[in-house]
């Protein structure tokens, strides 16, 4: 806060004003020529006296007022109170005994710690993924990042096990072991297809419940890559090569399946066709024949109704054209007719 930093720029100024007084005091006294306008040596040891009032009053105020930001929490270390205060200080300005309680300010903001195999993306500077080995003896490095907060209610129990060492001291140790712990129990196909969200999801728990233990709040771990070892990775790529041969062969014999399956279909289709086309023909001959007999069994039942009818059937067959005909009167017809009597 700006109060408490103007403070401590006064107190500062006040002491080297101290300074300054007595220099000038020592020098005019050995001068001995006194100080004027302060009543010589008198007056200059009430300036000093004055000056040093000042300087312990504005030091007495810079050291007393104390100000808390709104993502902290103050630890007071205290000479009076059994070396730590029971509750830490909350966000605001607060007085504390000067010169016999010292705070230290611990932030409850949301803190980053990075493994990660680029040394310019790890807290550490270096290469510092989490070396593990999975069920089946694989190795395999693991880039994480855990994102915490220090749980507001226990930042004096924080300092008391951990100081300002609780990041490298605790996060960082926990971290690693819970991921080598849980890579553990998985195979290496496992732990980077079919059961990664599973991994996390059980690294998770179990730094949620150590930080728990610690002080801490875990608010989020993050996978970032899994990388494998260069024997490994290439084994891997021979199988994939291998299955997409396998899948491409397969695709092949699909492929000549359904042409098959295709040709066969069409020569089914055709032989429907045909075997439809013959019973049609054979049903349109079938209803002719039916209709030409019933038409002979009606002609046949009229011709035994009226006789005349067949000479007229008989006419008309000699010659469709022909609409007039002499004949000799002594016979009607040129040609006999056919007898009517079976």
């Amino acid at each position: 806060m700006e109060l408490v930093s103007i403070l401590a720029f006064l107190s500062a100024v006040a002491w080297l004003l101290v300074i300054g007084v007595i220099a000038l005091v020592v020098v005019r006294a050995v001068r001995s020529r006194g100080i004027k306008g302060v009543g010589g040596i008198a007056g200059g040891g009430l300036l000093i006296a004055g000056t040093v009032v000042l300087a312990i009053l504005l030091s007495t105020l810079a050291a007393g007022l104390v100000f808390i930001q709104p993502n902290e929490r103050g630890v007071v270390i205290s000479a009076t109170q059994g070396g730590i205060r029971n509750e830490a200080l909350q966000p605001g300005l607060h007085w504390v005994v000067p010169f016999a309680e010292n705070v230290i300010p611990y932030t409850i903001a949301r803190q980053t710690y990075t493994m990660s195999v680029v040394p310019e993306e790890s807290d550490v500077f270096r290469d510092d993924a989490v070396e593990s080995r999975t069920s089946d003896g694989q190795i395999v490095h693991v880039d994480a990042s855990v994102i915490f907060s220090i749980n507001p209610e226990e930042v004096v129990d924080v300092h008391i096990r951990w100081q300002n060492r609780y990041i490298n001291g605790m996060v960082r140790p926990i971290v690693r072991g819970v991921i080598r712990d849980a890579v553990a129990q998985f195979g290496i196909e496992q732990v980077y297809s079919t059961h990664r969200l599973e991994l996390t999801e059980k690294i998770s728990a179990e730094l949620q419940r150590r930080f728990e233990m610690n002080g801490l709040e875990l608010v989020d771990f993050v996978v970032r890559n899994i990388a494998f070892s260069a024997e490994y990775a290439d084994s891997v790529e021979q199988k994939q090569i291998a299955e997409q041969q396998a899948q491409q062969a397969a695709f092949v014999v699909e492929q000549r399946r359904q042409e098959a399956e295709q040709a066969r279909q069409v020569a089914q289709g055709v032989a429907d066709a045909a075997v439809i086309r013959a019973q049609g023909e054979a049903e349109a001959r079938l209803i002719q024949a039916e209709a030409e007999a019933e038409a002979l069994r009606m002609l046949a039942e009229a011709i035994g109704q009226n006789p005349d009818i067949l000479t007229l059937e008989y006419i008309q067959k000699l010659a469709p054209n022909i609409q007039v005909m002499l004949v000799p009167t002594d016979n009607p017809f040129l040609l006999p007719l056919p007898s009517t009597n079976p």
